[in-house]
């Protein structure tokens, strides 16, 4: 009797609707383009169908750096969700746009804290094909 291989965990889909579609798309494509509010330049995530600041219709879809700061960030000791095996990071990011996101570090755990780190985004492809985003500390140098 052969084994079959257990099948990898689906990843976790997220639930999109009109306004982060485009987002996912661009993730999809290897970028992360963010809405942009045409009349005060202003970042808006999670997309929506005005801007907050201003209240302004006028929004479009730009490219971001993908880079940031770590704001907060958590080690989940326990499995919640199959395709996120304990233990697991959760952070958060402040983009050099603005917009804040959550996600994971591929890193291992730091000796002190990554609160204050620079990351950049990464787009990883999961074994069930779906692209995610998450973050590689980033250590070139480059700030712009």
């Amino acid at each position: 009797m052969t084994e079959t291989p257990a099948e990898a965990p689906r990843t976790p889909q997220p639930v999109m609707g009109m306004y982060d579609a485009p987002m996912w798309q661009s993730i999809r494509d290897g970028a992360l383009k963010l809405q942009h509010c045409a009349s005060c330049d202003t970042v808006l995530y999670p997309p929506g169908p005005v801007c907050p600041h201003c209240l302004s219709s006028e929004l479009e879809w730009r490219g971001v750096s993908g880079r940031g700061t770590v704001l907060s960030w958590v080690v989940f000791h326990k499995t919640y969700l199959d395709a996120y095996p304990a233990p697991y990071n959760v952070i958060a990011v402040r983009l050099e746009e603005g917009a804040v996101l959550v996600s994971n570090l591929e890193a291992p755990l730091p000796e002190g804290s990554w609160i204050g780190k620079q990351v950049r985004m990464i787009f990883k492809p999961m074994p069930d094909g779906f692209v995610l985003p998450k973050f590689v500390l980033d250590t070139d140098g480059t700030r712009s």
